[in-house]
């Protein structure tokens, strides 16, 4: 086969690789939840997912989306971070439903202070975000309160970002900021064994698939040059799904003594 059949043949193949490794960089994060929400909606408990997953993503593909403003990166990691946007407000719709359905004469808890005299007689009275208790925030009981929260967060870091954005020196950090926050993900999950000593309660399966979706991603990046604030966290997010995978290998070969406190959150990263 001559050089010109050859070329035709390799370039349709070549866009199909391109085709499909985009793709796999705009769906593939999401792919872990898929298994999460059925479960979630099948058992109707939401114990074992922390909503706190929701809150790290959304606020790390907020940030990433005004990072393109700034500077126009690839558009499947746009499309990323848009897909895992709306993975993640599904996830909290699910989980406050489910939630609230378990709980039974307890105190509502909202975003914002309730204004209807009707819905204070029918429920207990709300919680206002407004009384700033850490000890509540990013735990209310309808969708809307998580929904308003978002959107507040989303004006607020625009109008910042519209401000700033003739700074290159903010554009960077901004950018960093939003792969970093993402990057520490797993931190939790890597302490609570450790506090532990234990990796018992945590799907295995669930951690390889991280690792593995987190190595094809840093190494999506590399390959297509994104800016070095992608590449540094991707190394650093493969970097924590290893030691997790470490933390399994050793403490079922070295089983050690618990901690003394055994209850604990679900996982910050829906193991």
């Amino acid at each position: 086969m001559d050089e010109g059949g050859l070329e035709w043949l390799l370039v349709p193949v070549q866009q199909l690789v391109s085709w499909g490794a985009a793709g796999a960089m705009v769906f593939g994060g999401v792919v872990p939840y898929i298994p999460q929400y059925r479960d979630i909606r099948r058992t109707q408990n939401a114990d074992g997912f922390s909503s706190y997953v929701c809150l790290v993503l959304l606020v790390a593909n907020i940030l990433r989306i005004l990072f393109w403003f700034g500077r126009r990166f690839e558009s499947p990691l746009l499309w990323q971070s848009i897909i895992m946007i709306i993975t993640m407000l599904l996830m909290l719709k699910l989980c406050t439903e489910v939630r609230v359905s378990n709980e039974l004469n307890v105190k509502r808890r909202s975003f914002a202070a309730a204004d209807s005299k009707d819905e204070e007689i029918k429920a207990p009275p709300k919680r206002s975000y407004l009384d700033f208790d850490l000890n509540y925030f990013w735990h209310w009981s309808k969708f809307t309160d998580y929904v308003q929260c978002v959107l507040t967060f989303t004006g607020v870091t625009g109008y910042i970002t519209y401000l700033w954005l003739d700074s290159s020196l903010f554009v960077e950090t901004l950018g960093f900021l939003a792969v970093f926050t993402e990057a520490m993900l797993g931190i939790p999950q890597l302490y609570r064994n450790h506090r532990n000593r234990s990796t018992e309660g945590m799907s295995v399966k669930m951690v390889l698939m991280w690792t593995s979706g987190d190595t094809f991603k840093t190494v999506y990046f590399i390959l297509n040059q994104a800016p070095f604030q992608f590449s540094i966290c991707g190394l650093l997010q493969v970097f924590v799904d290893v030691a997790i995978l470490l933390q399994v290998y050793l403490y079922s070969r070295y089983p050690q003594k618990a901690a003394p406190h055994t209850a604990h959150p679900g996982s910050t990263k829906a193991l």
